[in-house]
């Protein structure tokens, strides 16, 4: 049997780890959120984005945007700085532009559809300028975070695919 002082100090000790896990969650968590979401794209909670042409839509954690951004800047970054295409200035990641493609490409499933096999503008044929983005490589969550964060950041960072950012 325990006696009452060592009951007592136990109960101090777990209600130290306890508040001390409490606290650290919030903290791990803010470290998950890229500031570049508060500040640029003025996000302090999810956002719905569409995903199909239908107009469905699906809400977007800060966690997931701030993942497609890690994956924006880690492989499509050498050729799209703030939203532009550097290869075919024409053809940005403005909305405008996004929404002109065939099919438009203003939406999740179809910029995820665009990711895993890219065509031209006009949807006529593949294109090589943009490197295709199979499985093998990023998985299905992957590869929609990074289209959220693209339609986040067309839809709201200033300049985002224009020459004026």
């Amino acid at each position: 049997m325990l006696s009452t002082s060592c009951v007592r100090r136990l109960v101090i000790f777990l209600s130290i780890v306890v508040v001390s896990l409490l606290q650290m969650t919030p903290s791990a968590t803010a470290a998950a959120i890229d500031p570049y979401l508060a500040r640029y794209l003025r996000l302090t909670e999810p956002i719905a984005l569409e995903v199909d042409e239908q107009g469905t839509t699906r809400d977007f954690s800060l966690e997931e945007i701030s993942q497609g951004k890690v994956l924006f800047e880690n492989n499509c970054l050498n050729c799209h700085v703030g939203g532009a295409t550097l290869p075919d200035p024409q053809t940005s990641l403005a909305l405008d532009k996004l929404k002109g493609a065939n099919p438009p490409r203003d939406n999740v499933g179809n910029l995820v559809a665009f990711l895993r096999q890219p065509m031209v503008y006009d949807g006529s044929e593949e294109t090589y300028w943009c490197r295709q983005v199979p499985e093998s490589w990023m998985t299905q969550e992957e590869v929609e975070s990074l289209a959220a964060f693209v339609l986040t950041a067309a839809q709201k960072a200033r300049g985002w695919g224009t020459e004026s950012f």
